[in-house]
């Protein structure tokens, strides 16, 4: 039987287990900033190749990784933007367009096709990855332009990636150093020192810690940052964590049995107020990034209605902040915390 003891949250000896794993967390905003000061040079390299040659036919970010790049550039790319995170390049690039890969691991042979295929069509090409590795042993040619990656986060080569974009008038503005801060306040909100009174991403652990989460973030990069926090949620607790639009978690919300408030709550059976015995109920995680939009204000008034109306737990993580990726970043790492003091927590008999 698994069940969740929030006192190792406290204790020394079981986060020194977990060290390593809430170091790298802790790192996150210094990544950004190591990131960008090893391509600093490289970015300007390819922002001078793009001098004089104009806007390209379109933008096309190949790779796997290539999906944040999309929601960040679709609303205001001035060419048409095309994500491609297949193996290999749309058959219609060439040399008027500008090709983008993200390989962070720089092992995909997927991405390594993609960019050998950009160079032979001509095409312009930018590639985040490590020079030693699959991928930029192919980033090589005239118009092919290496920006070397020293980690394997992808955040932060995204970040670089984007100051090269924002740079040539092809993204929209990008402020690293403000991404790196928003990293660096969250490590220092939810460092494993700060104990449980003050520290929101243990306080957070403990509420989920009994759901299977539905994750709920409104704005296009909300939602990509729900996706990968349901994902660490999984990881973290081997239980069923989603993410999606309003209209595809409601249906899960309706499904909740309204909890019996008389139910004992040591009983599982009694109280999971869900079909079958010890089943965990859902738990509605709002993330925030203040965007304000009525139709996500109501589409999140709707889920928090029938969420109470359910007796469903309900917790928000917000982001502050002028910069949307700096309130993608926030709203990731925050997740990322919680997940990990949910491993931390969680012990089996």
């Amino acid at each position: 039987m698994t069940w969740f003891d929030e006192s190792r949250l406290d204790d020394e000896q079981a986060l020194a287990i977990a060290d390593l794993r809430l170091r790298a967390l802790a790192e996150s905003g210094s990544r950004v900033r190591r990131e960008l000061g090893a391509a600093r040079d490289a970015v300007a390299e390819a922002v001078a190749r793009r001098e004089g040659a104009g806007r390209p036919r379109a933008v096309v970010a190949a790779g796997p990784d290539s999906r944040l790049l999309r929601v960040v550039l679709e609303p205001t790319c001035p060419v048409p933007f095309v994500a491609w995170p297949s193996p290999g390049l749309p058959g219609w690039v060439g040399s008027l367009d500008l090709v983008v890969v993200l390989a962070p691991q720089g092992a995909d042979p997927g991405a390594a096709s993609a960019v050998a295929e950009a160079g032979r069509r001509g095409a312009q090409v930018v590639v985040a990855s490590p020079a030693a590795s699959l991928v930029g042993e192919h980033a090589s040619g005239r118009d092919t332009t290496l920006l070397p990656a020293e980690t394997t986060d992808p955040l932060a080569l995204a970040v670089v990636m984007l100051t090269f974009l924002d740079q040539v008038q092809l993204g929209p503005a990008t402020d690293a150093e403000a991404v790196a801060a928003a990293l660096d306040e969250v490590a220092v909100a939810c460092s494993p020192y700060r104990d449980l009174a003050v520290n929101p991403a243990k306080s957070l652990a403990i509420a989920l810690a009994d759901t299977s989460p539905v994750v709920w973030g409104g704005s296009a990069l909300a939602a990509r940052a729900a996706r990968r926090v349901a994902e660490e949620l999984r990881r973290a607790m081997g239980r069923s964590a989603i993410a999606g639009d309003a209209e595809h978690l409601l249906p899960v919300l309706e499904a909740a049995r309204v909890r019996d408030v008389f139910a004992d709550p040591f009983d599982a059976s009694a109280g999971s107020g869900q079909r079958g015995a010890g089943e965990a109920r859902p738990g509605l995680l709002v993330l925030d990034d203040g965007d304000d939009a009525p139709l996500l204000v109501e589409q999140r008034r709707r889920l928090v209605e029938v969420a109470d109306a359910r007796g469903v737990r309900v917790e928000i993580v917000s982001s502050e902040g002028e910069a949307e990726m700096a309130r993608y970043a926030s709203l990731l790492l925050q997740g990322r915390y919680v997940a990990e003091y949910l491993r931390v927590g969680l012990v089996e008999d």
